[in-house]
């Protein structure tokens, strides 16, 4: 892939900063580097139609406070609001068109019924928009203690195949077989995207994760794909590391991980590992981007989604959707309302006065949103 060297397009794919506040301030260090968490579209500016879907559980608590916080610094996006929960038998047509339309969705998290022959929404979504790419952007905020510093990890993990390809079967009466599917075309597609990914964003290296000494067709498809790839991107440092270690390494040395690129199964499970390492789900963004469509939602999986007390006592944490809903704005071409929200939500954590439960407080969703919208300027 050819690389880019006009100065005006180099402009327009790297995020303005902010004013950097003054290093004696708990944020000195939160915009010193800024992370782009999206694959640049066009835009000329105006407002965009976005498909919401508040999800269950805690989902119409967060995609609530999205809602306050967009209003409130007069973002330019509008919402179409869908009723979609975990325990339909299908996405509705209606919320399908809508994305296909919009071409951007937000939303909370769809709660998934564990066994009993139920599909996951989730899933039916990335396969019916062919949303390919997933991306988690794990590193660590200002003023939130984590057990290790330096952390700023990108997965991007395969969304349509492997282990998720749902063909399944039973053989016998007690022998169920599993197909895991990994094709050429979607190993390298997945592989340029991070490569790509990397380069646009001045990321230095690209690692593949895998476990191609047991399986060695499917994994060995996948890294040779990554291999042919790497080739093109000569500046960036390509490495390997299996599945297992790479587990090991991220909880003993997360540091020296920079973009990592994973088939299906390994990246759900590497970018939860590397969110709780970071500081937790709550405060992870996310998405899942394909050719023509992205929907944003929580990075690391919403365990909280069917937290009754939580939603009782309406103590959801908003940050994970609201940093979501700031790559939203990026990659609709609405950068500096971008920046006015993520510089919102980090100079909330670092001041530390205002936090849920699994940060360290006891503040309300309506609490942390207020002082987000306070801090907005």
């Amino acid at each position: 892939m050819a690389r880019r060297s006009t100065p005006l397009l180099r402009r327009l794919l790297s995020p303005s900063l902010p004013p950097s506040p003054s290093p004696s301030t708990p944020l000195a260090g939160a915009v010193s580097r800024r992370t782009v968490t999206y694959m640049p579209r066009p835009g000329d500016g105006a407002p965009r139609g976005v498909t919401l879907i508040p999800g269950d559980g805690i989902g119409p608590l967060v995609t609530g406070a999205v809602r306050q916080v967009m209003e409130a610094m007069h973002a330019p996006v509008y919402f179409e609001t869908y009723e979609v929960h975990g325990d339909m038998p299908t996405v509705p047509a209606e919320v399908i068109e809508s994305i296909r339309r919009n071409k951007v969705c937000l939303k909370g998290g769809l709660a998934t019924p564990v066994g009993g022959g139920v599909s996951s929404l989730n899933v039916q979504l990335r396969k019916e928009l062919d949303l390919y790419a997933s991306l988690v952007n794990c590193f660590n905020l200002p003023g939130l203690p984590t057990r290790h510093d330096n952390v700023d990890i990108v997965v991007i993990r395969e969304n349509t195949e492997g282990e998720y390809s749902g063909l399944e079967h039973e053989v016998v009466p007690g022998v169920v077989e599993s197909l895991k599917v990994i094709t050429k075309f979607c190993s390298e597609r997945i592989a340029k995207y991070a490569f790509e990914y990397a380069y646009l964003n001045n990321r230095k290296k690209v690692t593949a994760v895998h476990k191609a000494n047991i399986m060695k067709l499917a994994d060995g498809l996948f890294l040779e794909s990554c291999r042919e790839v790497a080739k093109k991107y000569p500046g960036i440092q390509y490495s390997e590391i299996i599945v297992d270690n790479c587990c090991m390494q991220l909880v003993s040395k997360p540091e020296q991980f920079d973009v990592m690129v994973t088939p299906n199964l390994y990246g759900n499970l590497v970018s939860n590992v590397a969110a709780g390492i970071a500081g937790g789900a709550g405060v992870m963004p996310g998405g899942n981007a394909g050719q023509d469509h992205a929907v944003f939602e929580q990075g690391a999986s919403a365990g909280n989604v069917g937290n009754e007390k939580l939603v009782e006592q309406k103590k959801a944490n908003p940050v994970a959707l609201l940093l979501s809903s700031a790559m939203m704005l990026r990659h609709l071409q609405f950068p500096s309302f971008a920046d006015r929200l993520e510089t919102a939500v980090k100079r909330v954590i670092a001041e530390g006065k205002y936090r849920t439960k699994d940060l360290g407080g006891t503040s309300t969703t309506q609490e942390v949103t207020d002082a987000v919208i306070a801090k907005l300027g």
